[in-house]
């Protein structure tokens, strides 16, 4: 059974959320990231901050601007 996931996104049947597309774009989230431009993809913000999860890209953003 499928259970729901975050955002909309689906579980593995080990119960894992899977990640968003690399290809999406920053204008595209639920809520931008504000430290990168618009058009950045998830790709070049994850590699940015060394990070995959959402939550973690944001608070390495956060203090890399700092």
């Amino acid at each position: 059974m499928k259970e729901p996931g975050l955002d909309g996104r689906h579980r593995d049947r080990d119960g894992k959320i899977s990640q968003k597309r690399s290809d999406t774009r920053n204008e595209n989230l639920p809520t931008p990231i504000p430290q990168f431009r618009k058009d950045a993809t998830l790709k070049g913000m994850r590699r940015a901050t060394d990070e995959t999860s959402e939550k973690k890209m944001r608070q390495a953003a956060a203090l890399k601007k700092k």
